[in-house]
């Protein structure tokens, strides 16, 4: 069982997990049965969801994009029968990161439906300290969910991104490649001011590929996937935790969880296991006032009070009419000389 193996052993399992290797290659490759790695599995996926909800709070960024990536447990959706545990079926897991630190914020596994939506937002939000830039795909019910979580007058700034793909049939394959005649990209500002130059979801469609790297269960057409949820939800706390404190990112050159401030050095993954293993039960944090955001350096602060009771900001958005240009300078007047229509005689 996982609480007889010794701490290295524990550490190898997690070290294979995380890098992408599904029960049974880590059974064979650390020779502890496949029980154990699942015992280990939901402990040290348990810890480490409480360990973000101790450690992830209080984030102060200004661009937040989220998404969703599908996967699903035991059985695809289409075959679910209606004697079928509520478990079964799709597991999407909503994914909220930072732009600037690649910081995960926030995450969620469930239905792709209004109440999970909801309720991830509702975290999200709780998390953040700074009026956020966020920005989304074209999800319908993320706008309830961002006005009910952000429901203080100018606290947040929310535009849909919404890309078409096409699949029309073609008359013939030389055209496969062809660009779409409409708009691909589509930005629709929804609450606030976004920036819509500034507007995408680019980094968060980039984590799922980072997730279904690092998770056997979200690889396509195998067998890897997830037959029980309590183990599926494990599986993404483990890479989340992973992610933020032990993964250097390629860019910048440090975790995610260091460029957003929140630890000062590299996990180890054997540290990771044995703070997941000791981590107290934690209670998900709880929402506070929204700071303006700092406007770029040498670039004036926009004029904003806060409400009354705490009801929000008042801000001046936009900017100010520029002043009229400067009328450019008129002609030097060219000097006048005579003309002649005919040859002067010599």
């Amino acid at each position: 069982m996982a609480h007889v193996l010794p701490m290295a052993k524990r550490v190898e399992v997690v070290a294979h997990l995380v890098e992408g290797a599904g029960i049974r290659p880590t059974t064979r490759l650390t020779d502890v049965s496949k029980p154990a790695i699942l015992a280990l599995l939901l402990r040290v996926g348990e810890g480490c969801e409480q360990l973000h909800n101790r450690l992830v709070r209080d984030v102060d960024c200004l661009t937040v994009q989220v998404d969703e990536i599908w996967s699903y447990v035991q059985k695809k959706q289409a075959r679910v029968q209606p004697g079928d545990s509520p478990d079964v079926g799709e597991a999407y897991t909503f994914v909220g990161m930072a732009s600037a630190s690649k910081l995960v914020i926030s995450y969620r596994v469930g239905k792709r439906d209004e109440e999970n939506t909801a309720a991830f937002i509702k975290d999200l939000r709780a998390r953040l300290v700074t009026i956020p830039q966020l920005y989304s795909d074209g999800w319908a019910p993320y706008v309830a969910a961002v006005g009910g979580a952000f429901a203080l007058a100018g606290s947040v700034d929310y535009a849909q991104v919404i890309k078409r793909y096409n699949r029309k049939a073609r008359r013939d394959d030389d055209h496969r490649y062809e660009p779409p005649r409409e708009p691909f990209i589509t930005k629709t500002p929804v609450f606030g001011v976004p920036d819509m130059k500034r507007a995408s979801t680019s980094h968060v469609e980039r984590q799922n590929l980072t997730i279904r790297m690092h998770i056997r269960r979200f690889t396509r057409l195998c067998n890897g996937f997830s037959k029980r949820l309590p183990h599926h939800k494990a599986a993404v706390a483990l890479h989340m935790a992973f992610y933020n404190f032990c993964r250097p990112h390629e860019a910048l050159r440090v975790t995610p969880a260091m460029e957003a401030g929140l630890t000062d050095h590299v996990w180890s993954i054997e540290e990771l296991v044995a703070a997941a293993l000791s981590e107290a039960p934690t209670e998900p944090p709880k929402p506070k006032t929204l700071k303006l955001p700092e406007p770029p350096a040498g670039t004036p602060a926009a004029p904003a009070r806060a409400l009354p009771n705490g009801k929000g900001w008042l801000r001046l958005v936009g900017s100010a009419p520029a002043a009229p240009a400067a009328p450019p300078p008129a002609p030097e007047p060219r000097p006048m000389r005579q003309l002649s229509l005919f040859d002067e005689p010599e």
